[in-house]
């Protein structure tokens, strides 16, 4: 490049028009910090954990023993929080400006390495914000560092006003010289500051006013009451939802309270969580007895996203298996891909009335084992047609799948003995009926185990796994009672139905019923 050139890259280096586009740099790049960090502490339940989880690359032992790790999780949390949080206000006020891009910099460089955009760390498709090798935490990073050799803050922000006060500062008179006591003293005027111009002090508060438009927009986006709203509201009869006791707080259990992870077991060479995921509410099949919106609000609510955090919240407490219908391979397909997931997928390789299709369906979306949907065994037995039941699990296993046979009635299971069908093992629900709906004669959605006294005589003697489902009646038995009551009878796994603020609780509660001591008298049989 000539000379020419060069002083060209200067003068424009030195030019107020770059320097003015540095610093909106530096202010929405501010934004995106302090936004992310407030959130974090605006919402008590957020956490670092599944994120630090999902770390694929050199350094993943770490960053999963400070997901595993509680003390290490709050504290890497809380520095995550508020680093953000005070990066973002730095940048934008240009104050300390170097040492918050700096600081940003080695912030986003940690998550960069945690999770890099690397080929065969992720799905191979490019999504949002990650483009191969190039993601949007390494585009703001170099920016950052473009941030950190220039000095935006002196130019527009805080630090020019420190800056100035600080050549300002007034200077110590020198000790007189005996030698020269006749000589003129200094003069006053260099012993007090100049006054600030108003055109430094401008420049140097410029950025303040974004802070006024940034808690605006967080207060409009998460939803806020004027004072006069508040009081009409109020002159108008209506419920003050903060301050009144019929709006209860809403706590739920996040991966800080988590106590540790659930115990696994083995079926054939697939090792899986004594419990895990149910794929009813992820497929909007509610069980809500006679609450006909209930589907509606479960599959509004049961979002691809939702249910990826659901996900990452089961892995996180130990729970690596979800059980569930054919249909949702495509949602724990996109898991897999787009988000790393490595939770295994049991199909009950339910598709209408042919349950071959179903299997194969089942097989192409990566199940890692397969059994007969107790609804469909049930059926069969009704009809006289047990072989199926047979000839579905063969099938089964012709696919190199493990093959397990489900039912709700007890007569399925029996059946199956009665003619030989051995399964690699059994679906079967359990639940006691003291519980208010629980209406045998009468059913509306409201009971699926008649008989459990008699089902926990008969799968005593079974040597084959035993999950247990519908273990909680829908709903209708707390998890405390419905947890023991399976373990207690002899379930090997239990599967459970969770809503993402559910997982962690239904997580310790297992841990609790599996440290105590149960009176379990059939063997564990995985």
């Amino acid at each position: 490049m000539g000379n020419g050139a060069m002083a060209k890259v200067e003068q424009a280096r030195n030019s107020d028009s770059f320097l003015w586009i540095l610093v909106a740099l530096r202010v929405v790049i501010g934004w995106h910090f302090l936004y992310e960090g407030v959130v974090k502490l605006l919402e008590p339940h957020w956490t670092s954990g599944a994120y630090l989880a999902e770390s694929r690359w050199i350094f993943a032992p770490i960053f999963h023993w400070i997901a595993q790790t509680p003390a290490a999780l709050t504290a890497v949390d809380l520095l995550n929080a508020w680093g953000l949080t005070l990066i973002g206000l730095a940048l934008i006020l240009g104050v300390f400006t170097r040492a918050a891009a700096i600081s940003g910099a080695v912030l986003l460089g940690l998550y960069y390495v945690a999770n890099p955009p690397f080929v065969g760390l992720t799905s191979g498709m490019a999504t949002e914000g990650n483009y191969v090798l190039i993601d949007k935490n390494l585009v703001e990073l170099v920016a950052l560092l473009v941030l950190t050799a220039i000095p935006t803050g002196e130019f527009i922000g805080l630090d020019r006003l420190i800056s100035i006060l600080r050549s300002r500062r007034p200077k110590a008179t020198p000790k007189p010289d005996i030698a020269k006591e006749t000589a003129e003293p200094v003069p006053s005027e260099t012993l007090s500051p100049l006054s600030l111009q108003r055109r430094d002090l401008i420049r140097s508060l410029a950025t303040v006013p974004v802070l006024g438009g940034f808690s605006y927009e967080v207060l409009k986006q998460r939803g806020w009451q004027s004072y006069e709203e508040k009081h009409l509201m109020a002159a108008r009869g209506n419920v003050d939802a903060v301050t009144t006791a019929t709006i209860k707080t809403f706590n739920f259990s996040s991966l800080k309270d988590l106590k540790g992870q659930i115990p696994h077991g083995q079926i054939g060479d697939l090792e899986l969580s004594r419990i895990f995921l149910g794929g009813n509410l992820a497929g909007g099949w509610a069980h809500a007895r006679d609450l006909i919106y209930a589907s509606k609000l479960v599959k509004a609510y049961h979002t691809d996203e939702r249910i990826f955090q659901t996900f990452q919240l089961a892995e996180q407490c130990g729970m690596n298996t979800f059980l569930t219908n054919p249909q949702l391979c495509r949602v724990i397909n996109k898991y897999w891909r787009t988000q790393g997931g490595k939770i295994q997928f049991i199909s009950d390789c339910a598709y209408g009335d042919d349950i071959i299709q179903g299997i194969d369906m089942s097989v192409e979306g990566g199940a890692h084992a397969c059994y007969v949907q107790g609804g469909v065994a049930d059926r069969f037995v009704e009809d006289g047609d047990v072989d199926k039941i047979g000839k579905a699990v063969e099938y089964i296993r012709q696919n190199g799948q493990l093959a397990g046979v489900g039912a709700h009635a007890l007569k399925t299971v029996q059946e199956c003995v009665r003619v030989g069908i051995k399964p690699d093992f059994w679906v079967k629900t359990l639940h006691h009926c003291n519980y208010w709906s629980a209406n045998s004669e009468d059913q509306h959605d409201n009971i699926w185990c008649t008989d459990p006294e008699d089902v926990v005589a008969f799968m005593s003697d079974l040597e084959e796994p035993w999950i247990a489902f519908k273990i909680l009646a829908a709903g209708a038995i707390h998890p405390e009672v419905g947890f023991k009551y399976a373990f207690e009878s002899g379930a090997d796994f239990i599967c459970v139905g969770m809503y993402d603020f559910q997982v962690v609780e239904d997580a310790n509660i297992a841990l609790d019923v599996l440290a105590s001591d149960l009176n379990r008298t059939r063997p564990w049989r995985a």
